[in-house]
């Protein structure tokens, strides 16, 4: 199994995503490409004790640690 397959698996389910500036988001997979960069929506943002929803956003892949 190829790592793009397994984001294909997980397509129209609920993500966690690290981001490398210490950021997690959860939220459900709607797309990607091979650069993984990703689209969530419902998606909620966590910086320590600050979070912020949104219904739609663009995560860039060069900021991704892992997506689970």
């Amino acid at each position: 199994m190829k790592p793009l397959d397994v984001l294909g698996d997980q397509l129209d389910q609920r993500v966690l995503v690290r981001l490398k500036n210490g950021m997690e988001v959860n939220g459900t997979l709607k797309a990607f490409d091979i650069h993984i960069n990703l689209v969530l929506e419902d998606a909620e943002f966590k910086d320590g004790e600050v979070s912020k929803k949104f219904s739609r956003t663009f995560l860039r892949g060069d900021m991704i640690l892992f997506v689970a």
